[in-house]
């Protein structure tokens, strides 16, 4: 019989207390990334996801091919997942790391961004339809309008 130190008796162990998105702040964030793909005439999909990567949000302009719904929550997962832009996940691949293209359900393109709050990633934003690299700015306008809740703590 094993014996194990410290169970069923009181502990220092303490659940952890995190900051979690919201749908009401997924909808502040996707509506700021679809003023700038508005104001570009831009066709996208917004995709937010939260820490665990599970759709929070999603928008979908007017005629956004059908395809951009997968690409951008394939974006916004790999963003929260690996806890970085997936710029960088592009870039190490084409540097020469194709080992990550056998990573299942990574999508290695740019515009996905991890959504943090004080150092800690509280979800992701994916977004697709146009260039990858105006698929990151709309992205980004996204993650600039989550700064006025960082600020509220």
């Amino acid at each position: 019989l094993v014996a194990f130190a410290g169970f069923g008796t009181a502990s220092a162990a303490e659940l952890a207390t995190k900051t979690a998105l919201t749908l009401d702040v997924a909808k502040v964030l996707s509506a700021a990334g679809e003023a700038e793909a508005a104001k570009n005439n831009w066709s996208v999909v917004i995709a937010i996801v939260d820490d665990g990567g599970k759709l929070v949000h999603l928008v979908r302009r007017d005629g956004t091919q059908i395809a951009s719904v997968d690409v951008a929550q394939g974006k916004a997962r790999s963003a929260v997942g690996f806890k970085r832009p997936t710029k960088a996940l592009e870039d190490a691949i084409a540097g020469g790391r194709t080992v990550m293209l056998g990573i299942e359900g990574l999508t290695p393109v740019q515009g996905g961004l991890p959504l943090v709050v004080n150092g800690e990633t509280i979800g992701a934003v994916g977004v697709s339809g146009v260039t990858s690299q105006q698929d990151e700015q709309v992205a980004s306008a996204a993650v600039a309008a989550l700064a006025q809740f960082a600020k509220r703590k």
